[in-house]
Parts: structure tokens; sequence; C-alpha cells
């Protein structure tokens, strides 16, 4: 294989697999195809990138070699990285972390939803908790370190700063009641737009106040730590909040 055809590989893979991870992100979006085929389609534009990396990078050495422009292949190379680079970081990311997605601070009574429950297809992962059997076993081993948040404030106090955290995130919410002292509200996620399901739990315990919460991924079986990582960024957010 010479250089121009090294080239041109890298180049039209790079394409072909920037082509189909935007197809794949826009598709499902628009709800026109469902996760389980906009995933294996970044996953497919990933393995493209890559190989088209790795035949930018081959070019490359024939570029240097022969003193030619090295920029058609630099080109390949970077376009192909670029497409790749996000789904494997986010596989990376997601590598040590337990396959589950649904996230509590209180294992033992999970905040229950309410209001989104009406808002879930039925082909939406359950919220029962029932799967897989050693969930909470899962989420200790996992994220030993979330537990339920408490504060040396009203209730009141901590709801409406909790509410006021919730608007700035832009998540949807389906319900927001200071009776009950439970926030309801969906996530989602910037580029695919994947949905979470949020619960927050506000609880007057005498001296102090407790606030459990809840995180739910809509689709897939493992959330690569989002749900997780939503639940700890918030609860420290709202523990500065209300000092």
């Amino acid at each position: 294989m010479n250089r121009i055809s090294s080239e041109k590989i890298s180049i039209r893979l790079a394409l072909f697999a920037g082509l189909l991870a935007v197809s794949a992100v826009v598709a499902y979006r628009l709800e026109w195809v469902g996760f389980q085929i906009a995933v294996p389609g970044l996953a497919i534009a990933a393995l493209c990138g890559l190989l088209a990396a790795l035949s930018g990078v081959l070019a490359l050495f024939g570029a240097i070699r022969r003193r030619k422009s090295a920029m058609p292949a630099l080109i390949g190379m970077l376009l192909g990285l670029v497409v790749a680079m996000p789904v494997l970081f986010s596989v990376l990311a997601g590598s040590g972390v337990p396959r589950i997605h649904d996230i509590s601070t209180d294992l033992d009574h999970p905040p229950d939803f309410n209001v989104i429950k009406s808002l879930r297809a039925a082909t939406d992962n359950p919220l029962d908790r029932k799967s897989p059997d050693n969930l909470d076993q899962l989420q200790r081993e996992g994220y030993p370190d979330l537990k339920p948040l408490i504060l040396n404030r009203s209730p009141e106090v901590v709801f409406e700063q909790a509410l006021k955290l919730v608007k700035s995130r832009e998540w949807h919410i389906a319900e927001a009641s200071a009776a009950s002292g439970t926030i309801e509200a969906t996530a989602i996620t910037p580029i695919m737009a994947f949905k979470d399901d949020v619960i927050i739990r506000i609880q007057n315990t005498g001296q102090t106040t407790r606030v459990d919460m809840r995180s739910v991924s809509r689709v897939g079986i493992s959330d690569l730590g989002v749900n997780a990582k939503r639940i700890r960024h918030f609860l420290a957010e709202l523990e500065q909040a209300v000092r």
C-alpha cells in the first residue's frame, strides 16, 4: 500500500466515521432509532475512527520517510481521533464502575418516584430495583462514598436551595412539592439526549435535615458512572449552598 492510498483510506474512513457518529446522534435525538441501534452505531463509528487514525499514522511515517507533505496524513489521523476519542473516553471512564443504572443514597428505603412513573415508556428500565438481584451490593462496592446528606438547616431552606440547583441545571421538573419534601426531575445528557430520572427527598429528622437522592437511567444496563457522579456533585453543591 503506497502513501497516497494510505492517506485516502485514512481520510475516507475518518469522514465515514464522522458521518456515522453524527447520524447515530441525530437519529436517536429525533427518535428515529432506538438505543439499541444508536449505541452500536457510535461504537462502529469509533472503530472506524481508530482505523482512520492508524492509517494516518502509517501514511505520516511514509511521508516523513519520503520528505513529502504530511498534511493529508495528519488530517486523516486527527479526524479519526476526533471521532473515536469521545466514545473511547466514555468507555474507559465507565470501565471501573459496576454495571448498574439505578443509584440511591438510601438503599434500605430508596426515594420512590411518583409523577415521573407516568412519563416513562414501557420499554424504559424498570424502577423496582430488582435487576440485577445484587444491585445494593454492587452499589456499596462501587460507590462506598454515596450516603445521605445531613444538614443543620431547616427542611424549608434546604428544599428551596435544592430546587434552585435543579433549575440551574435545567433539569426538566416533573414535580416539586415542599409539603412532601420531594423534587422529581429528568436530566438530559448534552450529546445523545439520554434521559436520567432524578428524585430528591428532604426529611426533617428532628435537629437536622436529611437529604436523599436517587438517579436512574431510562436506557442501558450500565450508566458508566454518570448517576453516581450526578448525585455526588449535586449534594456537594447543596451542602455549600446552605452554609
